[in-house]
């Protein structure tokens, strides 16, 4: 869609009512169907709560996501030309359903197939990403970073500079070189290393001033954007935006957070040392049609944001407000990023839909792994209690503004 440069009608700010509210996605490509079914399962219960229009970019004042979290968070909050959101929650799954064997064609399996993605995987990225991007440019049209319908932050790697870019609505308001448009931020952090290209784009300000991009995946700065979009928020509170007062910096016994996860493979056990040992370069990279290298830091990043997040809301007592939803016991086909056959992408649908029967499980911090946690019921239970915490606070907020 084309859009003139007003930005939608925003939220009322966190000022208006008692907490700040966070929703973050992560990366892992195809996977990305696991947490579009446990959004879909959300804006129904808010739908429940406030009618069939609730969307759920009404009732986060911030959408981080990584990869293909950075697409659901632009799908999910990207206006249309009624300043709603171009996609309902429900439909994110069908949108990886339709486009998901178009972004990762697949390709006959044997000896010679094996041989030719091993010889691409030194000559060039896995899938030339020209459908990706077209679809992505063609949904998003002209739209910035600054008129999403409530605050987004969107992580990508700087190649050139070798630095974390965070794309964030509350910058992009201030700071004209870095609100790009939306498509140019999508693709960037969806260019996996090894799976699709790089990205480059400039922006430019009313003044002649010009920035380049050169980027890759957000995965490799935050797979995981749970903090990077509550450092934002504490930014913002640092700097006195209004938005926020009276919320002081720290005060992270005020935020509600949802973080979902797109699942891993911990219990497949897909490497061991003995293994990796004899690995040189090529190995690292790829090894029995996996990518280790990837998988370890995009797993590396996700887990240890999870378990500072942990911490933190334990140690302010008030781990109710954290809810992380992540599978670990993903195995086979179903643990890969660009498996996109329709059996496979049913199968991350019920593995989606299985999460939600699962019990609340907060990370071991030693071990990594999942546990559950009593007296807290099922993810789909404790989803529920969150829509209605969500709910109460949109209708104070919205009291008061209209007061």
């Amino acid at each position: 869609m084309d859009s003139n440069d007003a930005s939608p009608a925003q939220n009322p700010p966190p000022a208006m009512g008692k907490m700040v509210t966070v929703l973050s996605i992560d990366g892992g490509g195809i996977r990305g169907i696991i947490p579009g079914t446990i959004l879909a399962f959300l804006e129904s219960k808010l739908q429940e709560l406030d009618g069939p229009d609730a969307r759920i970019a009404d009732y986060f004042d911030v959408i981080a996501g990584t990869s293909t979290g950075g697409l659901v968070t632009a799908m999910i909050t990207a206006p249309d030309k009624d300043n709603r959101p171009l996609f309902a929650a429900k439909e994110i799954n069908k949108f990886y359903l339709e486009n998901g064997p178009k972004i990762f064609p697949q390709k006959s399996s044997g000896f010679f197939s094996s041989a030719a993605n091993l010889f691409g995987a030194v000559t060039g990225p896995k899938y030339d990403g020209k459908y990706l991007h077209s679809k992505i440019q063609s949904l998003c049209g002209d739209i910035k970073l600054h008129q999403t319908i409530t605050n987004v932050v969107i992580p990508t790697f700087d190649i050139k500079y070798l630095q974390p870019i965070l794309f964030s609505t509350y910058e992009a308001k201030n700071v004209p070189l870095k609100d790009a448009l939306l498509s140019d931020i999508c693709i960037s952090t969806s260019a996996a290393p090894t799976y699709l290209p790089a990205h480059y784009f400039q922006t430019k300000d009313s003044q002649g001033n010009t920035r380049d991009f050169n980027l890759v995946d957000g995965g490799v700065a935050a797979n995981n954007p749970t903090l990077a979009a509550m450092s934002q928020v504490t930014k913002e509170i640092f700097m006195q935006n209004a938005d926020f007062f009276p919320i002081k910096p720290m005060d992270y016994g005020k935020f509600l957070v949802i973080s979902i996860g797109t699942g891993t493979a911990k219990e497949a056990e897909n490497y061991s040392a003995a293994d990796c040992a004899k690995w040189g370069v090529l190995g690292w990279l790829y090894n029995k049609g996996m990518t280790p290298l990837i998988d370890i830091f995009s797993q590396a990043s996700a887990d240890m944001v999870d378990i500072h997040a942990s911490v933190l809301f334990q140690a302010l007592h008030c781990e109710k407000n954290y809810l992380r939803i992540q599978d670990d016991s993903l195995i086979g086909d179903v643990s890969s990023v660009d498996i996109s056959t329709e059996k496979n992408m049913q199968s991350l649908i019920q593995i989606g839909h299985g999460l939600l029967k699962k019990p609340v499980a907060r990370v071991n911090l030693e071990t990594g792994t999942y546990e559950p946690v009593d007296g807290e019921g099922t993810n789909e239970q404790a989803i529920a209690r969150f829509a209605k915490k969500l709910s109460d606070e949109r209708k104070l907020r919205n009291n008061k503004m209209n007061a």
